[in-house]
């Protein structure tokens, strides 16, 4: 394990977004009031390969990241997890039990952290010798990520993308899916025990869950589920449940997108994310290649307020989006210009719905150090589906970005530190 490194630099400032009033738009963006994005602390940190991290921040200011290395489903390993208590300069990696325990996972996690600190952890098993998923296992935390107990959700072929929320009142919803359909499970006990709910849709993907300040649950569902083993033709909806996940109502999603096979043409597409405002609106985050746009629903995904938020020469793919307070957010996406190219944009958008124009502020995309060989050529790798992003106590936002190349042996993940002014 490498000792931790750090940096403190600024390097981002306002860059012009779509300010003209476009063809679905129904508001305009402002950009008299813009400011700027600071990184303030760059730290990397070396351990073991960390695909596709996730973020997320405990109630004493801890952090905790998560990913996956690409390995074997076989032998066994408990799925990874690194803790910091110093503000994200130094990290350590955190005990989370033993595979006979139920800790085993090599794919897709999740974090989230209960308002009573109860800290969850879904990790998703894959074999990559057949490509499908093998199993979906939860971990719960109620002493800060220090002792860990794990649950079974599912042990079947094929299972996909878990992510898990928790509601206000503490109810944890987790979802997935197995290429039959959208799964989902809660618990209103802290995780002790888990109920199996009707599935949110028969067909589709569990492209991103999102739950509201009054306990309404939103899922993207996508045509792509099984890992991308199937494909249903017209699946593309969100569906909203306003009574915790036992009924749900489809919705068509706003905008255009391509869903067809991925070539030189094609917007690479997985994770297509919702939020939701402590207000109670609903957010959605999606590419049309080379513009990225916005919608903002504040009816339950029944109608939508969208706006293109910027526009690029190379492709813009892999969006992901937090929300916070009243119209307040944060997005990343990768942005591609050739495969040497690959970055992270990263902006924030204020007074989203309010009479005035919407604020926003976009970064010049960061360049992050991770690189996968193909064909004997190494080229810039996105290392997953999306870049995590999350509102901190202290106001600032943190930005992780996997760190891996095997040319010189380094893998693990950059945490970086992002201020506001």
């Amino acid at each position: 394990m490498e000792p931790t490194s750090r940096s403190s630099f600024i390097i981002v400032a306002a860059v012009a977004v779509c300010f003209s009033a476009c063809s679905r738009a129904d508001d305009r963006l402002d950009s008299t009031r813009a400011a700027s994005i600071v990184v303030t602390d760059t730290v990397h940190y070396t351990d073991v390969q960390n695909r596709e991290p996730m973020v997320a921040e405990l109630d004493d200011g801890a952090l905790l990241v998560t990913g996956f290395p690409r390995v074997p489903h076989l032998p066994a390993r408990p799925p990874s997890l690194w803790k910091s208590a110093d503000d994200g300069r130094s990290w350590e990696r955190v005990d989370v039990g033993t595979p006979d325990q139920g800790a085993v996972g090599n794919s897709d996690t999740d974090l989230a952290v209960a308002p009573d600190g109860t800290v969850y952890f879904v990790s998703m098993g894959f074999n990559r010798t057949t490509g499908e998923g093998t199993h979906i296992t939860i971990g719960v935390s109620r002493d800060e990520a220090r002792s860990w107990s794990w649950t079974y959700l599912a042990q079947n072929d094929r299972v996909d993308r878990p992510w898990v929320e928790v509601a206000p009142d503490g109810t944890a919803h987790v979802i997935w899916n197995d290429g039959d359909g959208v799964y989902h499970t809660v618990s209103s006990d802290g995780g002790v025990t888990w109920e199996e709910r009707p599935k949110i849709n028969d067909r589709g993907g569990s492209s991103h869950l999102a739950v509201g300040p009054n306990g309404e649950v939103a899922v993207r569902i996508t045509p792509m589920s099984a890992s991308g083993a199937r494909y249903d033709d017209g699946v593309d909806l969100i569906a909203v449940s306003t009574d915790r996940g036992q009924t749900w109502i489809q919705h068509a999603v706003p905008g255009s997108r391509d869903w067809g096979e991925a070539g030189e043409g094609s917007v690479p597409r997985w994770v297509e994310p919702i939020a939701w405002d402590a207000d109670g609106h609903l957010y959605h985050l999606w590419s049309e290649g080379r513009e990225m746009w916005l919608g903002r629903s504040s009816d339950n995904a029944d109608t939508w307020t969208t706006w293109q938020i910027t526009s690029d020469d190379g492709f813009m793919y892999y969006p992901y989006l937090v929300a916070r307070g009243s119209g307040e957010l944060a997005a990343t996406w990768f942005s591609r210009a050739d495969r040497m190219s690959v970055r992270v944009a990263f902006a924030v958008f204020s007074e989203v719905g309010n009479d005035a124009s919407p604020r926003a502020v976009l970064s010049e995309p960061i360049r992050f150090e991770s690189w996968m060989e193909y064909e004997g050529e190494w080229r810039r790798d996105t290392a997953g589906e999306y870049v995590p992003v999350a509102y901190l106590r202290d106001g600032d936002l943190g930005l992780v970005t996997p760190l891996q190349d095997a040319r010189t042996d380094r893998f693990g993940f950059t945490w970086w530190r992002l201020e506001l002014r």
